[in-house]
């Protein structure tokens, strides 16, 4: 199928369903997730980028999303932020960043999970940030991730998983992240990896790239991550791996300068046609580096 007609036919279309830890029987919500987004009308625009953000004080190729921008969906056992149009929220503005489809920053009540529900064709990572959230799919892993895991499936031809709150008496925070692959219809594959978080003190860790040979999890996309703990006053000028990718700044918690902008909390910043990018730390802080082919 062209890539094209892929987008065409229903950029998200998943099924989530909310279960409990106790016996996971899946129970459809009334939370509307399982409804497909729209198509974007004109889809030349896909696969580029967002427009960019005229207020921004940096140059005309990047985009700033506010946290308080996201898409916000609040359903009791589940709190999710969408940086990217993602079920209910939908903006025509904010469909992806180049490859990058899906940035959720979930909140799972304690007990309370996704239901099994089915993929296809989507590399799908999962970074925790606190908590333990369990894992089940169809090719038989049975997993637990926790903060400093990294956890990736490529869906590839299809494949169905669920995902819990393993504890009774605590909540999970996690982010999801959706690529698109550069090969439709792969075989499908799981994989996770527990990370030195001291590895990441004032300096970047990578945690993902394209080969399976490299420092982290590996995914069908010419793409890199990194993940960073830098104290107040920490500079680095990331140099980018392609030309052809641009970065998404995703700032997990503190104050940070990208170039000349200030990014607080939970901000997102997109930038792409240049080569390098300066980042310094205003405060202690956390942030998440997601390089990507701009053009899907």
């Amino acid at each position: 199928m062209e890539r094209k007609e892929f987008l065409k036919k229903g950029i998200l279309g998943t099924g989530i369903l909310t279960a409990s830890a106790a016996g996971l029987s899946a129970l459809a919500n009334n939370i509307e997730e399982i409804k497909t987004l729209k198509p974007v009308q004109n889809i030349d625009l896909l696969g580029f980028n967002h427009l960019p953000n005229t207020n921004s004080k940096i140059m005309t190729n990047t985009v700033f999303h506010k946290a308080d921008s996201r898409g916000d969906a609040s359903h009791g056992w589940l709190h999710s932020k969408h940086t990217f149009s993602f079920a209910n929220y939908y903006n025509p503005e904010r469909m992806n960043f180049g490859v990058l489809r899906v940035l959720n920053d979930d909140t799972v009540a304690a007990g309370m999970g996704f239901g099994t529900h089915p993929h296809d064709n989507m590399e799908i990572i999962s970074i925790p940030l606190s908590g333990d959230l369990e894992h089940k799919d169809s090719m038989n892993n049975v997993t637990v991730i926790k903060s400093g895991d990294i956890q990736v499936m490529s869906a590839g031809t299809g494949i169905k998983h669920s995902e819990y709150n393993k504890n009774k008496d605590s909540e999970v925070k996690f982010l999801q992240i959706w690529v698109f692959p550069n090969k439709n219809n792969v075989t499908p594959r799981y994989d996770q990896i527990t990370l030195n978080i001291d590895d990441r003190k004032n300096k970047l860790q990578q945690i993902l790239s394209p080969n399976s040979n490299d420092a982290g999890v590996w995914i069908h996309q010419n793409a890199w991550f990194h993940l960073a703990n830098f104290d107040k006053g920490i500079s680095t000028n990331y140099k980018f791996k392609s030309q052809d990718n641009g970065l998404y700044i995703f700032n997990l918690k503190g104050n940070l300068k990208v170039n000349n902008q200030s990014i607080s909390t939970r901000d997102g910043i997109g930038i792409w046609n240049t080569n390098q990018v300066e980042i310094t730390a205003e405060s202690d802080a956390e942030f998440l580096l997601m390089e990507v082919p701009m053009q899907v």
